[in-house]
């Protein structure tokens, strides 16, 4: 094994162990808040290894297993158990289990953030050509990359989808664009193609926005709008495959070596001009770390969404669902949940994940 896969190793076990220990950090940070006590707060999964030291009642520990942690609240699944989780109310109790995922959702907005903020948030009403397809009527008209197209036969260009369908309008019919490239305007005219070559497009170009520099500070909205957009297309993920939108391998869970494959590839993705170097590994991580908060909070036993779910009763009907019931469901649904889990691991072996 080389040193060089080593680090690569090293560095996503590290980095994914972070994310799962920023999920409990949030747990208990919030059953500190509402005055909950917590027994252990462990690096990494049993068995312990060390204890490393004891704070307010917590025993911090190291653990064997490198990946992650855990928090052990205080009566955890006994409500008879005073000054402990499942003796409060529900409404501390809820802030407790929401407070995980929203950590995970949290560093998504930070790291999105820190990206907006090295490459830029793209100014969506302005149309800037991103790529030039050899011996095309754009690149014979001398169009390049980087020019703003300004304007198609006398009507403004406001956005990509504008310029698509101003371009598509006129097939095989001649087209004024008037463009901006370095401050200067200039004007061509070509005539989009009714059959192009697969994947050249009418014209043969690749639109997209420029970017404008923003503070970090300025980018946090951008990056909670991107966390929102990809959560929002996690879920939207089964809906899709079942409408056959998305092919099943296309939409497989992937476990640690499927995470790893993709990393890989990640790692060995050029940097560009548009895109310096870490940029790609911090869009990885970012979606990692949401993925964990969103599919945290899904109503499934065992889950901190399932735990969530168990505490609404007691707020709507003022009845509380039976611990003893409660604590055999999540017993049976954490056992279902390492029994997938372990064949999603099998199935990176079986049929390792190929990226496009």
């Amino acid at each position: 094994m080389s040193t060089t896969l080593l680090i690569e190793i090293a560095t996503f076990v590290a980095a994914l162990a972070g994310l799962i220990l920023i999920h409990e950090f949030g747990h208990y940070v919030a059953a500190r808040m509402m005055k909950i006590e917590v027994e252990e707060f462990g690096l990494g999964f049993p068995p312990r290894l060390a204890t490393l030291f004891t704070w307010g009642g917590t025993r911090f520990s190291l653990n064997w297993i490198p990946l992650g942690g855990f928090v052990r609240p205080k009566g955890e699944n006994d409500p008879n158990i005073p000054g402990g989780l499942a003796a409060a109310n529900p409404w501390k109790r809820l802030f407790v289990l929401f407070a995980g995922p929203f950590a995970n959702l949290f560093i998504g907005i930070l790291l999105f953030a820190m990206i907006y903020n090295q490459v830029g948030v793209p100014v969506t009403d302005q149309v800037q050509i991103q790529e030039v397809v050899p011996d095309t009527p754009a690149a014979v008209a001398g169009l390049l990359v980087g020019d703003l197209i300004l304007e198609v036969d006398g009507v403004p260009v406001k956005s990509t989808d504008g310029l698509h369908d101003a371009i598509y309008a006129s097939l095989d019919q001649p087209i004024t664009m008037i463009y901006s490239r370095d401050g200067q305007t200039g004007e061509v005219t070509l005539t989009p193609r009714s059959n192009p070559p697969a994947g050249q497009g009418a014209i043969g170009i690749l639109m997209g926005n420029p970017t404008r520099q923003v503070g970090l500070f300025a980018a946090l909205p951008m990056g909670t709008a991107a966390v929102f957009e990809q959560g929002r297309q996690l879920l939207a993920f089964p809906v899709r495959m079942i409408q056959g939108q998305i092919a099943p391998e296309e939409g497989r869970l992937v476990g640690l070596k499927g995470m790893f494959d993709i990393y890989q590839e990640v790692r060995q993705t050029e940097p560009t001009l548009d895109i310096p170097r870490g940029v790609n590994i911090m869009a990885f991580f970012a979606t990692i770390s949401i993925s964990l908060g969103v599919l945290n909070l899904l109503p499934i036993p065992a889950l901190d969404g399932g735990r969530i779910l168990f505490t609404l009763p007691e707020i709507i009907l003022r009845r509380r669902i039976p611990p003893q019931y409660e604590n055999v469901i999540n017993m049976v649904s954490f056992a279902l949940l390492l029994v997938l889990l372990l064949f999603i691991n099998l199935q990176d072996f079986i049929n390792p994940v190929t990226l496009p």
